[in-house]
This record gives C-alpha cells, structure tokens and sequence, in this order.
C-alpha cells in the first residue's frame, strides 16, 4: 500500500518525492508577500518525520547553510519517513540582518502563538499549525549572539529518553541540560512531547566551516540513529563522542574597558583562573577577570570593548572534566586539522591562575 502524501499549507508532496512549499506568512507595507521557504523530503516508507530548522533568529545564519548541505546529502535518496527543512523560519529577521521581527520581539518567546495575536505570536501559529505539529523530532539550528562565538553544542531538557538519545547522536562535544524558556519553540515542543534538540555554534551573521561541518554531521547522525537513512558502512565511530555540562555560568566584566583575552573557545580552565584583562585606554585601571569555576570555555565574546556587567565568557563545569577534555579531542580530531586549529586551538592550562 503506498504511503499517504504529506501535506503542508495546502500542497501535497508524494511518498518518494521532494518539494519546495512557499508558506505564506504575510506582507511587508509594501505590499510584497514574504513566504517561509520549506523544503520537504517524503519518503517511500514510514518512519520519523524531522523538522530542522535555521534562522528562528534572523541574524543566525549558520543554520541556514547547515540545512542547504543536509538536503544535498545522498543518502536522502533512501529515507524513511520524512524531512521537513526549514532553513529561515524568521524571514522578516533575516531580510534585514535582525535578530529580532520589525515590531523588536524575539519570536522565539512568541510560541505557542495566535491567529489574531502580535506579528511573532502569528508567524509561531502559522508553524506550529503548518508544521510543528506534523513531526515527531526537531534540531532548531542557532549560533550565538552578535559578537559572541559558541562552541559546537547541544542545548537540551534532558528528562526525555528520546531527546537524549538525540542529544547523543549529534555527536557535538559539550551537552547542555538547559531548562526551557518561557515562549520558545523548544518549550512548546516539549510541552506537546516532541523530542526536540537546539544546537548552538558560532555567532551571528558569520559562516564557519567548523560549525556548519560539525552542524551537518550532527544532523545525518541523528537521522541515523532514528534510522531515516542507512547506517555508514564501516567500523562505527565510538559511541561517546559528547559530555554533558554539571551547569554552566556566565564571567562578567567588573569595569568597563578594553578586554584584552587570554583563555581560548574550547579551552579548559580551572577555577581563579585568568580568561581575560580588562583596562581603560591609558591602562591606569587593569583589571583580570578570572573563571568561578573549573570548566571548558563554551563561548566568548570577540568584542573587546566592554561595559561592566557584560558576559565576556560562558564556562560549563562537569563532574568529570577529563571525560569532557576527551570528548573535545575527539570533536577537534573529527575536523579538517587546518580549520580546526585556526577556530578550536588547543591550548595548555595557564599556569598563573591569577
């Protein structure tokens, strides 16, 4: 018996097929439509249907190129199930090179959303309607913020089996129990069960090899391990490529200045150790800024100047800190070498630790 067409926004896409779908979302003021460009993938055979998608915050572009590369993989010519690629959910955002939509909300606090609501509150209504609830799993693909760099990881509730499962599949070295936030498509998801992973690497309004490769692995890893496509031929990689972070907390800036740093993206780094100095100008005040805690550097702001308050690092602490040395050698030796080292140094720890 042939497989039923998958349907979104009116269109129906055979079993053994694939289509590009312009969902209409509304209107600039000049009356041109803007439409979410999705791409879906319909197997021949049931299995889990997959949304991955980029962009939720328009200025997070990683994701976009992430999803273009997962939908040339050949291997699609074999899936189970289906594929529904999303590569610009905020459209409006990434037109203008904007986090955020023409009326300054974050649509990723915009979920469940309404009909008749604010312009994010409709455009989350229109994919959690057209879309969301159609699929059984979701990678949302995300980078840091303007001028701030995250390692390669995997932000996750870890209560489901099956989001771990996910979690631990994608293969990026650091895993982060993160609680859910208020109005997000990750809390949504959870809220209607969905397994649901969020992927964090690079920042905004920037491509990087490393974390768009490392984004494009992590993709086809999970859809193998929920077997949408076939198994790679050949010994399997070893299971344990990821640790999970204890907790994580942001080091501030104690004055304002000029940030010189001193720790590395990747870096391990112990607790009173020097991340960063921070002076004014003419260098008559110099301050370090040091980690609270033993961890690896999972973020860092690339902008030296600085206010005081403002989060210049982001350190994840794990119970066994080794196991997470480990699993960054294992992601860094994954890579192209070259690439690698100019992003992802390594780095010994620094002997001063004041």
């Amino acid at each position: 018996m042939a497989r039923a067409p998958f349907v979104i926004a009116d269109t129906e896409i055979k079993a053994g097929t694939r289509q590009t779908v312009e969902v209409p979302v509304a209107k600039l003021y000049t009356h041109t439509p803007l439409h979410i460009p999705v791409e879906v993938v319909h197997g021949r055979r049931d299995g889990p249907v997959l949304m991955v998608c980029g962009a939720i915050h328009g200025d997070e572009i990683n994701g976009v190129e992430i999803v273009r590369r997962v939908l040339k993989n050949s291997a699609l010519r074999h899936l189970r199930g289906t594929l529904v690629a999303v590569p610009i959910v905020n459209i409006f955002g990434f037109v203008q090179r904007t986090r955020y939509l023409p009326d300054r909300r974050d649509l990723n606090r915009c979920f469940p959303g309404s009909e008749s609501g604010s312009l994010g509150g409709r455009i989350a209504y229109l994919l959690r309607t057209q879309i969301m609830e159609k699929v059984t799993h979701i990678i949302d693909l995300h980078t840091g913020a303007i001028h701030r760099f995250n390692l390669p990881q995997i932000r996750a509730e870890l209560k489901n089996p099956e989001t771990v499962r996910m979690a631990e599949a994608f293969g990026a070295p650091i895993i982060l129990n993160a609680s859910l936030r208020e109005g997000s498509l990750r809390e949504y998801a959870d809220s209607q069960d969905i397994p649901v992973i969020t992927f964090e690497g690079g920042e905004a309004l920037r491509f990087d090899d490393v974390v768009i490769s490392s984004g494009v692995k992590g993709v086809v890893r999970v859809m193998r391990e929920l077997e949408m496509i076939p198994s790679k031929k050949g010994p399997k990689a070893p299971r344990k490529r990821s640790e999970t972070a204890a907790m994580s907390t942001w080091v501030r800036a104690d004055i304002d200045g000029i940030m010189r740093p001193v720790a590395k993206l990747g870096q391990k780094v112990r607790k009173g150790q020097r991340l960063a100095m921070v002076a004014d100008p003419f260098g008559e005040t110099e301050e370090s800024v040091v980690s609270p805690i033993s961890g690896i550097v999972i973020c860092v702001n690339n902008l030296p100047l600085v206010n005081e308050g403002e989060a210049i690092y982001h350190v994840a602490r794990f119970d066994e800190l080794g196991e997470a040395e480990k699993a960054m050698d294992y992601f860094r030796s994954s890579l192209d070498p070259e690439v690698t080292e100019a992003v992802l140094p390594v780095h010994p720890w620094d002997n001063d630790p004041k």
